[in-house]
């Protein structure tokens, strides 16, 4: 069906959004910018989509709206130390309505789709199946709904082989037959297990990987179903998650000398022995050694990690900030692809109102800094 051209301008003008929203999210000074262009471009994307000529009844779509609407509300307002639980949720709804679209679309149309739509029908649903159970067992682990440790068994490695082989001959069957509706439902059962296999044998401190991957598998889900629907504004939405997702996955896997082939294949986090290889000695140093090494240093990097989000410690290490530059000392910040966890989530922490207190042993720090000895 031709779209309208006040439709297809409303989705150009998303588009621009997303992509000036994600340029936005590269900065601190610009995230929040980018934030708003983001939210604004998705709400563009939706209003237009309302006024998509072959809606035939608003009903339906009105029940999804609250529907949505009630459970992600409270989703925003859980606390900022559970940002990346609460983003695997996301990660599994997104991933869960593509699976689902492309459901419809194949009992809608049968195998009268053509062979191009068919193969991108099939790479949405196997996708976004897998995607949505990883993504729930991501939020489970990070909730500690269930063990947050490894979990693996003998033979994993070969079942998890099994499982996938499965997934792409029933996937390769039915593009050959697409009227054998068998194997489609079989290739949804394959990824929906192959799913929960890829992510119970990673730990729940390795799980920030894992979560940039599912982004990525579940913004390439988006942008196969755009191709099913003819949707330009989903391919462009979807490709420009999938691959910034799976930049990033990479870079993860760089910064801890790991193999991205080890979180592909299920085997992230699967460490043996206790022997990392580190050499060195451990000296323990109290808050005043601390202080005085940092009033005569003549430059500070902060690289904060989840464990600052934990403790809430973001006010303290602001206010440790301005003590230091207001002895002269060049404070900067050191974002770590893994140690800061979600990407952004410490930018939002260090960013944010600083209204909070420090506890008493954290004012003991800024205490002994105050008094110690004037900087050379």
């Amino acid at each position: 069906m031709t779209l309208s051209y006040p439709l297809e301008a409303t989705y150009l003008i998303a588009s621009i959004l997303f992509i000036l929203g994600l340029k936005g999210l590269s900065h601190p000074d610009s995230a929040r910018r980018g934030m708003i262009m983001a939210a604004a471009g998705m709400a563009a994307a939706v209003l237009g989509t309302l006024f998509h000529p072959g809606i035939a009844s608003y009903t339906w779509i009105m029940v999804g709206l609250v529907i949505g609407s009630s459970i992600g509300i409270p989703m925003a307002m859980v606390p900022m130390t559970a940002m990346p639980q609460r983003t695997a949720l996301s990660h599994a709804f997104g991933a869960l309505a593509a699976s689902l679209v492309g459901v419809a679309e194949y009992v809608i149309h049968g195998a009268n789709m053509g062979p191009v739509k068919m193969g991108a029908l099939g790479f949405e649903v196997m996708l976004g199946s897998l995607t949505t159970t990883g993504s729930l067992i991501a939020a489970a682990k990070l909730q500690e709904l269930m063990r947050g440790t490894p979990i693996q068994f003998k033979g994993q490695h070969i079942v998890n082989l099994l499982l996938f082989l499965s997934m792409i001959g029933c996937y390769v069957g039915w593009i050959t037959h697409p009227g054998m509706a068998a194997l489609f439902y079989a290739m949804i059962g394959c990824a929906t297990l192959f799913g929960v296999m890829l992510v119970i044998p990673i730990g729940a401190a390795d799980m920030p990987v894992v979560m940039s991957l599912l982004n990525s598998y579940a913004g390439l889900s988006s942008a196969a179903t755009g191709f099913v629907l003819s949707n330009n504004v989903l391919i462009i939405a979807g490709t420009l998650d999938g691959f910034s997702g799976f930049i990033l996955s990479i870079l993860m896997c760089r910064a801890m000398n790991r193999s991205i082939t080890n979180v592909l294949f299920g085997g992230f986090g699967a460490v043996s022995g206790t022997d990392t290889g580190a050499t060195g000695t451990m000296r323990e140093v109290g808050l005043d050694d601390v202080a005085v090494q940092l009033a005569y240093a003549n430059q500070v990097v902060f690289v904060p990690g989840y464990g600052m989000a934990t403790a809430q410690a973001q006010h303290a290490v602001r206010e440790l900030a301005t003590v230091l530059e207001n002895r002269g000392v060049t404070v900067k910040y050191g974002i770590h692809p893994v140690a800061g966890r979600m990407p952004g989530h410490m930018n939002v922490l260090l960013a944010g109102p600083h209204e909070r207190p420090a506890g008493r042993g954290q004012r003991a720090l800024f205490v002994a800094l105050r008094n110690g000895p004037d900087q050379p």
